[in-house]
């Protein structure tokens, strides 16, 4: 057996220990699936939160492929960065904003379709196009559509499908838009995270169809599984959690500078907490999805632990000692919505709902009256 084959074995029996793959279906897909066709080169982190280009010719460049982790392949929307690491030899600095996610999101996503003989699948985000290999793999090419919206990165993509021995629907187009040409299709696969569930998902699915994706919160991130009757899509928060580059069109372009501006700005008020900074941010907190749906809007940063808002308020945290500035208090929010939480019985991620229409969004808490729009 080639070395490429002993990886994506040991691959899937950690994922198959894991309990996130299960299904014999894409238990073989995995397998037989070549991850490393799909990423000849990507990047790995390096120091000081640069980036190190990785090739075909590195040593570790097999290991690197099948181990359980992201694969960053594209830095502030072009190529320019990967040619400079090349040309250089050294990091580079920038945004990720293409990647092949990690195996494990991947197995739970995949599963959570529920696919069936004879289904087709919408996947939103091409991207290196390995998960749409596996879509494939599973239901044969003609009922898997693929779209992104960077042409050279769905270029690759294809160019490496048909490598590999795959031939889907694959556009140039704006996955907020989906993809009309080709609809109604039984499953809408978001590999990229939404602010909202676009409308036209929901006008594209047939009936009794699913949508499954993730949600652009830097607080409060989350799987969605919905089923859509009549227009409307009714499902549950996963209870794992999902994380993924937004969709471009949903990407929060004011955060970068305001979070900036909170590291350092003079303080209205400053005062200690007993709330730590870990219980709001970390996504493994019993509270940290409440904190995003009392707090919405909010984008976050570390090193100091930063919150801020598109209102222009801010919070910079800093050991037990929370510095506040803007026209609101989010940290008071945030103690406030602990206390809720607290008296409503911590409630976790999977039990929460979530209801999407043409006309609103919102999270319900399973058996109570509480909602809160998106």
């Amino acid at each position: 057996m080639d070395p490429a084959a002993n990886l994506r074995d040991e691959l899937v029996d950690s994922l198959v220990a894991a309990g996130v793959l299960a299904d014999p279906r894409w238990v073989e897909a995995f397998r037989q699936v070549p991850r490393h066709v799909f990423l000849p080169g990507f990047f790995t982190p390096g120091p000081g939160g640069t980036w190190r280009a990785v090739t075909s010719d590195a040593p570790d460049h097999l290991e690197a492929v099948y181990r359980n982790q992201v694969c960053v392949t594209q830095l502030d929307g072009s190529d320019a960065a990967w040619e400079q690491a090349l040309a250089t030899g050294r990091p580079v600095e920038g945004v990720p904003t293409s990647s092949s996610s990690m195996p494990t999101i991947m197995a739970i996503m995949l599963e959570a379709l529920d696919v069936r003989p004879g289904d087709t699948v919408l996947e939103i985000g091409t991207g290196t196009g390995y998960n749409a290999a596996l879509l494939c793999h599973v239901l044969g090419s003609g009922a898997v559509t693929s779209v992104d919206v960077d042409g050279g990165v769905l270029a690759r993509a294809v160019a490496r499908l048909a490598e590999a021995g795959y031939r889907p629907w694959c556009a140039e187009a704006d996955g907020e838009l989906g993809f009309p040409q080709r609809a109604p299709y039984s499953r809408v696969l978001g590999t990229c995270a939404v602010s909202r569930v676009p409308v036209a998902w929901l006008d594209q699915v047939e009936p009794g169809g699913m949508i499954v994706t993730t949600l652009n919160r830097a607080l409060g991130a989350g799987l969605l599984r919905l089923v859509v009757h009549d227009g409307v899509a009714t499902g549950r928060v996963m209870i794992d959690d999902g994380r993924f580059m937004p969709l471009r069109a949903h990407n929060q372009s004011w955060a970068e500078a305001a979070l900036a501006t909170a590291a350092t700005a003079p303080a209205t008020t400053s005062r200690t907490t007993p709330l730590p900074a870990r219980a709001v941010v970390d996504p493994v907190s019993g509270f940290e999805f409440f904190a995003g749906l009392a707090l919405p809007d909010v984008v976050t940063a570390g090193d100091p632990v930063r919150l801020v808002h598109p209102d222009g308020s801010w919070v910079r945290y800093h050991d037990g000692v929370v510095d506040q500035g803007g026209p609101r208090e989010l940290w008071t929010s945030a103690e406030q919505a602990y206390e809720t939480w607290r008296n409503l019985g911590r409630p976790r991620r999977q039990h929460f709902t979530f209801t999407a229409s043409r006309d609103e969004q919102h999270f319900a808490l399973d058996g109570s009256a509480l909602t809160w729009p998106i």
